[in-house]
């Protein structure tokens, strides 16, 4: 069977149950700020993004002037909430556990945020020090640009071509996609919406799953043939 050069794993919605929590974060701010919004809506419309980017994206929408003091805020609200709240998603360990080729993963949150996470979960061993974060790239843009993709390839010395990515959002999907890379969506965490697979194929995923116990199998038939 085609060995890919790698699988990279996005994190929050595909191994860690966050973009709920951060939706519901997010949300609470914005409304306060003056533009009501609900969680629901954050999560369809911005997941994937960063806070800053999101805010950037309301104030587009609302003409709604929003303070950056909001940022910080948010930080340490949505960091005490996941410390409280994080949970990985149903089937992770298993899945990483069971991919042959090199894998990592690279991810819009902070490294110390995945630290957190990867390590409450106990997903954090499954990948060492192959973690990278769009945050800590120099002059690197977050997703949906493709800098931290094209920069985890770089430093696990894999072909963009043969690099296959699970992702959760639009963004993260385009993101991959402008790498050069081959996507498989996923919907199966808390986040999911109706008509989230639809928009993740119309974004460039090849195929999307809803249960993580589906990826390898999906991989390895993915892996037989160039796209």
């Amino acid at each position: 069977m085609p060995q890919p050069d790698l699988v990279i794993f996005d994190c929050d919605g595909v191994l860690v149950d966050s973009e709920v929590i951060a939706a519901r974060v997010d949300a609470e701010l914005i409304t306060a700020a003056g533009f009501p919004i609900e969680a629901e809506e954050v999560a369809e419309r911005f997941a994937g993004l960063t806070f800053h980017d999101i805010l950037l994206e309301v104030e587009k929408l609302s003409a709604v002037p929003l303070q950056a003091s909001l940022i910080d805020e948010e930080r340490k609200l949505l960091d005490a909430r996941i410390a409280k709240e994080i949970r990985a998603i149903d089937g992770a360990r298993e899945a990483v556990a069971r991919v042959d080729a090199p894998r990592c993963i690279c991810s819009n949150s902070t490294l110390d945020r995945l630290d957190m996470m990867l390590t409450k979960t106990g997903l954090k061993p499954l990948f060492g020090d192959r973690i990278f974060s769009s945050r800590a790239i120099p002059d690197a843009k977050p997703k949906p640009a493709p800098d931290v993709f094209l920069y985890g390839a770089k430093m696990m010395n894999a072909d963009p071509e043969n690099t296959f990515v699970l992702e959760d959002s639009v963004h993260g999907v385009h993101a991959a996609r402008a790498a050069g890379m081959r996507v498989i969506g996923f919907t199966g965490a808390s986040h999911s919406y109706p008509g989230h697979a639809d928009r993740l194929t119309e974004a460039g995923a090849e195929t999307v799953i809803r249960r993580l116990v589906d990826f390898n199998t999906v991989l390895a038939a993915l892996s037989e043939w160039a796209e």
